[in-house]
């Protein structure tokens, strides 16, 4: 934890404490420990964090956390209750004796338990963002567990997809199995497979036709024919919380001349961003060439076209640092990101592309190995 205890010293405070359950990333990040109860985490320089947990988990988190583990007992909580403070207040009593002084917060520590923190010792707000940055730089044993994420990601992907394979048109309509093929019945068989074999689908995008010129509609009703169709799943592994994230566009039939020409376009767009993706590239600088480059294809990029970042960072969230957008800084050995560019006009419809791998010293490392195919 050099980075946290750098940023500690810098801030002048004794310790840095977080509240929440696994829901918060950086509480996962800095515990392993997954529950959905709130918990507390101290962390000193030069010493191992502490993690305190009701008594009922305590073995539980001495068995999965990388944290020491305290009761609340333990930390002096349950003796500021029956001295009758209130929760917030007895909770930032106890943070701050194991602080022992100035303490480091993150952007999302709770109003209410800052406020009685400050009564006892100073509160800093970490504006840099300390753990979202040191989570930005994944460790060899992350890499491998978002690796793993995207493999389940691309038999789910193709799980979808063969269903859409399968369909036959009736009337402009997909149907399989003699029923009218929707956006939720390929979602629920996605969600399913995924669900069967460890990891989680929630709000899986499968748009067809003009819901695709909004990329983040998640797409109901019937599928059709000769329309494209966006995929864009980002499950998450349920034991190690990580994420992986991918998205493919694909037609059932004939697709207009505009949609051809927008995938190519497209797709071309990736592999130009993939060739300039290493560490030391400025995420700013990608997005402005990808704009570059669809303007030089005869595409804008405001309010249709290309109207979102190039990608992001990917780990216990889907979006986290860094960023391929037009604030984006520069990126690292060990960043794991998306390029997903994508083209959006209404009456027309929309495709995106989307890949992830691993930011090296002399390239991207790309975990995606689906194939692209507009055309099923």
């Amino acid at each position: 934890m050099n980075g946290l205890d750098s940023a500690i010293r810098d801030a002048g405070a004794a310790a840095y404490a977080a509240y929440g359950s696994s829901i918060d990333a950086n509480v996962r990040y800095l515990t392993r420990f997954r529950t959905t109860d709130p918990v507390v985490y101290v962390g000193k320089p030069g010493e191992r964090g502490m993690i305190v947990v009701p008594q009922m988990e305590h073995e539980r988190a001495v068995r999965e956390s990388t944290a020491a583990v305290a009761t609340r007992a333990d930390a002096g909580y349950l003796e500021y209750i029956k001295a009758g403070e209130p929760r917030w207040r007895a909770t930032a009593h106890m943070i701050a004796d194991l602080a022992g002084g100035p303490v480091l917060v993150p952007a999302n520590f709770p109003l209410a338990l800052a406020r009685e923190l400050e009564s006892f010792q100073p509160v800093v707000l970490d504006e840099q963002g300390s753990v979202e940055a040191m989570r930005a730089i994944k460790t060899p044993e992350e890499v491998e567990w978002i690796r793993s994420v995207q493999r389940a990601t691309e038999a789910a992907m193709e799980h979808g997809m063969a269903l859409i394979r399968s369909s036959v048109p009736k009337g402009g309509i997909l149907h399989r199995d003699g029923a009218p093929l929707t956006s939720e019945a390929v979602r629920a068989g996605m969600h399913a497979y995924l669900l069967a074999h460890g990891y989680r689908g929630v709000d899986t995008i499968v748009s067809c036709g003009p819901d695709t010129a909004l990329p983040h509609n998640a797409g109901t009703g019937l599928l059709r024919e000769n329309e494209p169709i966006v995929i864009d799943i980002y499950p998450q592994d349920e034991l190690t919380g990580y994420h992986a994230d991918m998205t493919r566009t694909v037609v059932k039939g004939e697709p207009s001349p505009a949609i051809r020409e927008m995938y190519e376009a497209v797709r071309d767009a990736k592999a130009n961003a993939a060739s300039m993706l290493r560490a030391g590239a400025v995420g700013a600088d990608l997005y402005r060439a990808t704009v570059e480059f669809f303007r030089d294809r005869g595409y804008e990029s405001n309010t249709q076209g290309f109207t979102h970042s190039l990608g992001h960072g990917v780990g216990l969230e889907v979006h986290e640092e860094p960023s391929l957008g037009p604030q984006g800084g520069v990126l690292c050995a060990g960043n794991v990101v998306t390029i997903e560019p994508g083209l959006y006009y209404p009456g027309t419809g929309g495709v995106r592309l989307e890949d992830m791998g691993a930011v090296t010293e002399t390239g991207f490392d790309r975990f995606t190995q689906y194939k692209e195919e507009l055309t099923l």
